[in-house]
This record gives C-alpha cells, structure tokens and sequence, in this order.
C-alpha cells in the first residue's frame, strides 16, 4: 500500500482521506488552528445560478453539487444520518430584470446539470411564506436543487468513517523537510510518504516558504453571526441569496446563520468585530427584517484561501512531485470540498483524476524565484 501523509483535515483533506481509507495507509497530521474555515462555514450547495463565468471555478463548483448526494448516501450506509447535509432549495433575491437574467442562465445550465431541480419564478409574498423573516421587497428565482451544509458536521461525519476504515489521525504541528526527499515531521517524530497531500487552507505558504516557494494564496476573514428564533423551526426553510453575496440559513431549533465578511488583509486575526458584526446584521436584517427580535447567540470567525483571480490552486507542486495541492477555494471550499476529496484521492492512486487540471495552472500561484 501506499503510504500518504494528509496536512490539514478540513473538508478538502477529511475528505481525501475518506476516499483513500482502506485503499492507502493515510495518515493525517493537523493542529487544529482556530479559524479553520470549515468549522466557522455554513455552506450554499447552488452554484448554478452565479453570474461567474469562470469555466475553471464552474466545473468543480458543478462537481461538487453533483457529487454530494453520492457521497452523502455512502455515509448513510455507514450509519452516519447526521450529515448537516439537507436539500432544502434556494431562493435567489433581486430585481426583475436579475431575476431574468438569473433564470436565463441557469436554464441553460440545467441542460447539463438536471441536479438543479425544477425553476420557479416567486413573488414577494410568495417566497415569504417559504421563508418568513424576509421583507416584501424582492422578488425571488426558486432552485429546488439547492442545499445547505453544516460545514462541522459534515467534516465530523468523514472523519468517523475515515477513522474507522483505519486512518490515522495526529494532532500537531506539520512541517515539511527540504533535502533530496521531502519528507514531514511533527513534534520530533518523522513520517514516511510516498504521497504528501497539502490541504492546509489559508495556511498553505507557513509549508512551502521554508522549502523556498513563493505562494500566491492569502486568506480571507469571514465573520458569521448566528441568531435564534424561539418557538420556531427552521430546517427546512430554503437557503436564501440577497444581492451582493449574502446568505442566511435556517436550521433546526429556529437557528439561522447570516453571513458574511469577505475581509482583505485580515487573516488570522480570530476576533469578532464590531464592525464585522455590524456589517453581517445590517446587511442581513435587510433582507430578513423579520429576524431584529432573534435572539444573538453567537458569531463565528474563519479564513478562506484565496488566490488573487480567484482560480483555484490544484495538482503537483512544480520541482516537488510527491506534494499534491488543493487550495484556493474561497467561498466555495464546502461546495467542492467532498468531490476535491474524490479527486486528489484518484490522482495520488492512478495518476489521473476526472478534472482537468490545466485549468488550474499551479505554477501560477506556487513557483521558487
């Protein structure tokens, strides 16, 4: 068997793990950093409707969607039921012309993605009744394909299976050794690799500088509030997208998340701040007015990894075969995160995957001088 060393067990490396247990022997090596952008997401499983015409961000947004139920019932079958997974549709906010457009692009899209479920064209009122704290200003597109995922839970549930089928798991502080072979270390204690998957987030260039690579991933601050509706159920309520990247999420025991911050030149400042939350409430209660009375219960912090054009970061580092990347997901790191799992798993393997990795040129983000 091979054997593969995993940095970093977020959603992109719980899932390469998942994938790869009981075909390798893995080990998975993190130090579990405050402001992992797993545990602080709440994630929008809809990326059909995005105006972005980025073919390279799309096709792996449109795997990940495609890929969830697959993966979801296998977990299932293992007797995980707690997922955080939940296909509850989306609704889509804006003005008419939008709204068109919106509808427009993702019927097109629907052709080679049925996955998006059936399109509805909603009044104000109409979408209220679906979702009741929203105010009476917008129109909505409903996507019945559309989920949420409870980033945490969903993490949690790979990790169990993962664990079971006999991956081992090391809490500590990884570090790449530099030399002829490249190797990893923590605490003193040296693992041997045939395969070494990076999928370390924002804290991708703390592992590569040292080995004399200049990274071009940052990461970005996002600040989430969570509210509290009494007396109320939310779990089933659609996902909810306003104008100019927003969200608001509902879950059980009247919970509803509203995000977010996209904070340049923030990472790894953990704090909540007053004008982050300020920010998220006054954008949220915008859209939702009905929620001003929920109670406030708590706010979340993480830092996604980002690249400056927003592509993301996959394949062998150049001059380092045996170091597989996967970063720069942004906002979509819990959309693709499980299928990126499935993908590194087939590349380290087979040497192939089902992505077509000249669109995400790695040399263009990760290069010595």
């Amino acid at each position: 068997m091979k054997k593969i060393v995993i940095i970093g067990s977020g959603i992109v490396g719980i899932s390469t793990a998942y994938h790869l247990a009981g075909k390798a022997d893995v080990t998975v090596i993190d130090r579990k950093e405050e402001g992992r952008a797993t545990d602080a997401a709440a994630g929008i499983v809809c990326p059909w409707i995005a105006q972005r015409r980025n073919k390279a961000w799309y096709a792996l947004a449109k795997g990940g969607a495609n890929y969830y139920p697959q993966v979801v019932k296998e977990l299932e079958t293992e007797g995980e039921t707690e997922t955080g997974y939940k296909r509850v549709g989306t609704l889509a906010l804006h003005e008419e012309t939008k709204l068109d457009q919106m509808m427009e692009r993702t019927m097109i899209r629907r052709e080679e993605a049925p996955e998006i479920g059936e399109l509805e064209r909603l009044t104000a009122e109409e979408a209220q009744r679906r979702f009741p704290p929203l105010s009476d200003e917008y129109d909505a597109l409903l996507v019945t394909g559309g989920a949420r995922v409870d980033g945490g839970k969903f993490r949690a549930a790979l990790e169990r299976v993962a664990m079971k089928r006999g991956v081992t798991f090391v809490n500590g502080s990884a570090r790449l050794t530099g030399g002829d072979t490249i190797g990893v270390e923590c605490d003193g204690v040296v693992y041997e690799a045939d395969e070494i998957i990076i999928a370390a987030g924002a804290w991708l260039p703390e592992l590569l500088q040292p080995l004399g690579y200049t990274v071009r991933v940052d990461g970005e601050k996002a600040q989430l509030v969570h509210v509290q509706l009494k007396d109320t159920d939310a779990s089933d309520w659609p996902v909810v997208m306003p104008p100019r990247r927003r969200y608001l999420l509902g879950f059980e025991d009247g919970k509803v998340v509203i995000g977010s911050t996209h904070e340049k030149g923030k990472a790894f400042d953990v704090r909540p701040t007053a004008i982050g939350v300020h920010e998220v409430l006054s954008k949220g209660l915008e859209s939702a007015p009905g929620l001003a009375e929920a109670e406030l219960i708590e706010t979340k912090v993480g830092f996604r990894p980002v690249t400056p054009n927003s592509i993301p970061v996959l394949g062998r580092v150049p001059g380092a075969e045996k170091l597989v990347v996967a970063n720069g997901l942004g906002s979509s790191g819990l959309t693709v995160g499980p299928f990126i799992g499935k993908v590194l798993s087939d590349l380290v393997l087979t040497g192939d995957c089902e992505v077509d990795l000249s669109l995400y040129p790695i040399e263009d983000f990760i290069f010595k001088a």
